[in-house]
């Protein structure tokens, strides 16, 4: 599968549908940016300067700090597809982002999203 227009999308222009699929539910922006500087090893002031900066998601990706080494613990289905069976390491950094902000929106503990 091509994933090039996503890989080429500005993570400026995904990262607000993050926050509003979290403030529809009632959950906020800052709990949005604590699970992306979780899986990115980004601090939230690294994150706010990646957006400002236009990059790709590729380059978002890519260019993390520390991708964070539990990762590998978030399972489920996304899109109608299992993470476990996404063989394109970047499309599933994608989802276990997009896996993470559905587990907020639908109120799952802190705790557990972060798999502390």
């Amino acid at each position: 599968m091509n994933y090039d227009r996503i890989y080429n999308m500005k993570f400026a222009d995904l990262y607000p549908n993050y926050v509003q699929k979290a403030l529809r539910k009632n959950k906020t922006q800052e709990e949005v940016d604590t699970i992306i500087c979780w899986l990115t090893g980004h601090t939230h002031k690294t994150l706010k300067e990646v957006i400002s900066q236009q990059i790709s998601v590729r380059s978002f990706f890519e260019q993390s700090p520390h991708f964070n080494e539990h990762a590998h613990l978030i399972t489920g289905v996304i899109c109608g597809v299992k993470i476990d069976e996404i063989e394109d390491p970047l499309m599933k950094k994608i989802r276990y982002l997009d896996k993470l902000i559905d587990e907020l929106v639908r109120g799952k503990a802190m705790d557990k999203i972060l798999r502390t």
